[in-house]
C-alpha cells in the first residue's frame, strides 16, 4: 500500500524535474544566442529552473528509496505469512511491470509523456497514470520567452513546428507600440533567413533598429516581425527556393501559432508580408510572387535573383490577388540593381499573376558605409510594407 501511494508523487517529481531541466537548458541556449547577437538576457529564470530541477531530483531519489523499501517490505511480509504459497509468485509477476515504471529504470520510460505535457504548459503537467501503457507523442506547444529588447521593442523566441512537422526556432519582435497600446492589433512580416538553422536577425542584427527608426520617424506603421529558422538540408535554402519557388509552403502552423499568441490582424494578404535581406532576398521575392494569397506584399533587399524561375512562379501563382514586390539595392550596388531590373523585366513579360505583379525598384540609398546603407534599405522596406499591409487598429 505504501509503495502504491508513493508512485504518484514519484512520477510527479520526475515529471517536474524533466520539465524544469528542459526549461533551464532552453533558457541557457537562449542566453548564449542572446550573447551572440549582442542582446541582454536575464539569467534568473534559468537559475530558478535549474534549482527547481535539482530539488525534484532530490525528491525523486528519496521517493525511489522509499518505494524500493516498501516493495522489499511487502515481499518479505508475504514470505513470512506463508498462508498461500501460490499467491506470492502471482503477486510478484503482477507487480514487476508496475515497479518498472515507478523504479529508477522506469522513470526514463515515464519521461516522454511527462515531457510532452511539460512542454505544453507547466500548469498543465499532471503525472501520467501508470495504467497508460503507451506514451502520447511529444507535441511542441509554443511558449515564447523573452530574449532581449532590441530597437526599443521586445524579442521573444520559441519552437514552432515547420512545414515538415519538425520543430524549429522562431523569433518574434514586438514593436514598442505593442506594449503601449494593449488593444491594438498589428500586421505581421515574416523575415526569411538564408543560413540553415539560423534566424534572419542573426544575419542582419541591425534589422530591429532599422524597423524601429522607420516607425519613430513616422515613415511607417508598426508591425510584428517573425523570423523563423531556415530549414536544414541545403547550404543555401534561398537559392533552392529561388530555383523552385512553388516549394514555398503554406506555413499554416506558423500563422496559427503567431495569430493565437499575439495581437495580430487576421492572417492573409491584407495583413501578412515577407521580407528578405541580401541572401534572404530571393526567399522573400519567391514568397510574394508564388503565394500572393498568403502574403500581400514582399520586400527584397540587396538580393540576386533567378529571374526566369521567379517569373514562372508568378505565372503559376493562385489567380486571386496581384503580387506586390519591392526590390531595393544601394545606389552603388550595380550588380544588385541589375538583378532587380532583370527580374522586373521578366515579370512584365510573363503571364498570369507575374504580368500583374506591381514591382517597385529602389535605387537611391547611399551612405558612408555598407552597414549604414543596409540600415537605410531596411527602413525603406519597412515603409513599403507598412503602407502595403493593413493598419494597426
Amino acid at each position: 500500500m505504501v509503495r502504491s501511494l508513493l508512485i504518484i508523487p514519484l512520477l510527479a517529481a520526475a515529471g517536474g524535474g524533466v520539465w524544469l531541466a528542459r526549461g533551464a537548458l532552453l533558457r541557457w541556449r537562449d542566453l548564449r544566442a542572446a550573447e551572440t547577437y549582442g542582446l541582454a538576457g536575464e539569467q534568473r529564470p534559468m537559475l530558478l529552473r535549474a534549482a527547481g530541477a535539482m530539488v525534484c531530483g532530490v525528491c525523486v531519489t528519496a521517493l525511489t528509496l522509499l518505494t524500493a523499501l516498501g516493495t522489499f517490505g511487502a515481499l518479505g511480509g508475504g514470505g513470512g505469512g506463508g498462508g498461500n504459497g501460490a499467491a506470492d509468485p502471482f503477486a510478484d509477476r503482477f507487480d514487476g511491470p508496475e515497479a518498472g515504471v515507478a523504479g529508477p529504470g522506469g522513470g526514463r520510460q515515464a519521461a516522454p509523456p511527462i515531457e510532452a505535457a511539460g512542454a505544453a504548459d507547466p500548469a498543465s503537467a499532471p503525472a501520467p497514470a501508470p495504467a497508460l501503457p503507451t506514451p502520447s507523442p511529444v507535441s511542441v506547444v509554443s511558449r515564447f520567452d523573452s530574449v532581449g529588447h532590441p530597437g526599443g521593442g521586445e524579442l521573444l523566441q520559441s519552437a514552432v513546428p515547420g512545414p515538415d512537422g519538425h520543430p524549429r526556432n522562431v523569433r518574434v519582435w514586438l514593436p514598442a507600440q505593442y506594449a503601449k497600446d494593449p488593444n491594438a492589433r498589428f500586421p505581421v512580416v515574416v523575415m526569411h533567413a538564408a543560413t540553415p538553422r539560423k534566424t534572419a536577425d542573426a544575419e542582419v542584427p541591425d534589422v530591429f533598429e532599422g524597423l524601429a527608426s522607420a516607425v519613430q520617424s513616422a515613415r511607417t506603421k508598426p508591425f510584428i516581425l517573425v523570423a523563423p529558422e531556415a530549414p536544414n538540408g541545403t547550404g543555401h535554402p534561398c537559392e533552392l527556393v529561388a530555383a523552385a519557388p512553388m516549394a514555398v509552403a503554406d506555413d499554416a502552423a506558423l500563422r496559427t501559432t503567431i495569430a493565437a499568441t499575439f495581437r495580430t490582424l487576421p492572417p492573409g494578404p491584407a495583413a501578412w508580408g515577407a521580407l528578405g535581406v541580401e541572401d534572404g532576398a530571393p526567399c522573400a521575392a519567391a514568397a510574394g510572387l508564388a503565394r500572393p494569397d498568403l502574403y500581400g506584399a514582399a520586400a527584397a533587399v540587396s538580393g540576386r535573383y533567378d529571374a526566369a524561375a521567379l517569373a514562372r512562379a508568378g505565372a503559376e501563382a493562385p489567380a486571386t490577388g496581384s503580387p506586390k514586390l519591392l526590390l531595393a539595392a544601394g545606389k552603388a550596388d550595380t550588380a544588385g540593381l541589375d538583378a532587380a531590373r532583370k527580374l522586373q523585366s521578366a515579370l512584365r513579360g510573363g503571364t498570369g499573376a507575374a504580368a500583374r505583379a506591381e514591382v517597385r525598384i529602389s535605387d537611391n540609398a547611399t551612405d558612408y558605409s555598407a552597414e549604414r546603407i543596409r540600415l537605410r534599405l531596411v527602413r525603406q522596406a519597412a515603409q513599403y510594407l507598412g503602407e502595403a499591409l493593413g493598419k494597426a487598429s
